[in-house]
């Protein structure tokens, strides 16, 4: 065997072990995954996440997840917990604690104190009969994997099985919470993930800028405006300044013949265009004009055009 069919057969076959025990992890969502969920959903304090080794940085990666979004929690390292880092649990909050074989010793001592002073523990690990399972407040337990080494020691399916637990967790608190796209937004404020969560009124162009005609302007003078705004198209208000139609250069293509000149807006227009309010996120913006396979978008207040944005405006931003 060369090379290269060598390592992708030990990848594939690492790959294979790690999905044969994910999926068996749907067992694990049981009573005690619903009283765990609860337990924090109820919580007036904060979601302290501790392990030691690799489980300490999949707490850390758990934290995170929970923080970003809506459940307020941190890291401690169970080590450090042992000298001084106790005192930052506090009695209102609980304690998820992270082993696979539950028989970590450093955790001897988060153990007690959550005990000493009745702060909810909750413990994800492979091991019914393990002393942190035993005495814990909460434990979900997953089926005891086979790592994908070779040798069965380094941990690597247990850890993957502890983060889609946790991924699970903080995704059942974020819509029991309601937590929408605008509480993610205030929590993520920079990064492509903080671009993505402008909104597009922060971006969309106002004003003298829009392209907009009457529903009975003709198209010698609708064209014109058209062409001087530059965005490709054109939206039609009636009366009361609520957009009814859109023209787009595809309209034009089809329609264009000697008497076009003369024709009215709404003669030529697309009813019904595909508007967005100004509390739409950059995001969704995109996905949409990629659904609709349309280039620019008006925004709207009770369906009167208040801005437009373009997809070049778009994926300038998020580029």
């Amino acid at each position: 065997m060369n090379k290269k069919n060598k390592i992708l057969k030990s990848a594939k076959k690492a790959f294979s072990k790690e999905l044969a025990s994910i999926k068996t992890l749907s067992s694990t969502f049981n009573n005690n995954f619903y009283k765990a969920i609860d337990t924090i959903n109820n919580l007036k304090g904060r979601v302290i996440v501790t392990g030691v080794g690799k489980s300490a940085h999949i707490g850390n990666k758990i934290s995170a997840t929970l923080t970003s979004t809506g459940t307020p929690s941190f890291f401690i390292h169970a080590t450090e917990a042992s000298h001084g880092d106790l005192g930052n649990i506090q009695k209102n909050d609980c304690v998820i604690a992270i082993s696979n074989s539950g028989e970590t010793s450093e955790l001897n001592d988060i153990i007690q104190y959550s005990k000493r002073f009745n702060i909810t523990l909750i413990s994800i690990t492979s091991n019914v009969k393990s002393s942190l399972h035993r005495n814990s407040s909460i434990g979900i337990v997953y089926k005891k994997p086979k790592e994908a080494c070779p040798l069965n020691l380094a941990p690597t399916t247990s850890t993957s099985m502890a983060m889609i637990i946790g991924d699970c967790m903080a995704i059942a608190l974020l819509e029991l919470k309601g937590f929408e796209s605008m509480h993610f937004k205030s929590i993520h404020p920079g990064g492509n993930l903080g671009k993505d969560l402008k909104y597009v009124s922060e971006i969309m162009h106002i004003k003298n800028a829009l392209p907009i005609s009457k529903e009975n302007e003709k198209m010698s003078k609708a064209l014109i405006k058209m062409t001087k705004k530059s965005f490709g198209c054109l939206g039609v208000i009636n009366k009361n300044n609520k957009i009814v139609g859109i023209i787009t250069d595809g309209d034009l293509r089809r329609k264009i013949n000697s008497k076009f000149f003369d024709k009215k807006a709404h003669e030529i227009m697309t009813k019904n265009p595909t508007i967005a309010h100004k509390k739409m996120l950059v995001g969704e913006a995109i996905n949409i004009m990629n659904d609709k396979k349309i280039t620019s978008l008006f925004i709207c207040e009770d369906k009167k055009p208040i801005g437009i944005v373009h997809i070049h405006d778009l994926l300038r931003l998020t580029s």
